[in-house]
């Protein structure tokens, strides 16, 4: 084993190393996005929930949800930004501390960059 491929195996996405923004390590490999299968899955076989781009979803951004727990909820049906979770490869812990799936950000539909993207599901 290559000691590149052992550092992937410690680090769990990719995301920036080192001093955020001007110095990145690259200890993943990758300066930008990385193959989707780089980094190990999750324990539901799920590869880059966080990490590697941002990524849209259907939902759009609404900052008042319902206190009730809710399976898959319906977001609003209209809106002017999109909501985009995960984080990136330009995610770092003194910038960007919210680059775990749960979290939420947005942006307006007609937004590009290269570290936003989106991702193909189907149900299980």
């Amino acid at each position: 084993m290559t000691p590149l491929i052992t550092v992937y195996a410690a680090l769990a996405a990719n995301i920036w190393q080192g001093n955020f923004p001007t110095e990145n390590t690259e200890e993943d490999g990758y300066k930008g996005t990385s193959p989707v299968t780089m980094f190990s899955q999750n324990r539901y076989g799920l590869h880059n929930i966080i990490g590697n781009v941002w990524e849209w979803t259907a939902d759009w951004w609404i900052t008042k949800h319902s206190s009730d727990r809710l399976i898959n909820p319906i977001g609003s049906t209209s809106g002017s930004d999109k909501v985009k979770k995960g984080g990136s490869y330009l995610c770092h812990k003194t910038y960007c501390y919210r680059y775990r799936c749960a979290a939420r950000s947005q942006n307006t539909p007609d937004t590009s960059a290269g570290n936003l993207g989106f991702r193909c599901a189907v149900s299980a």
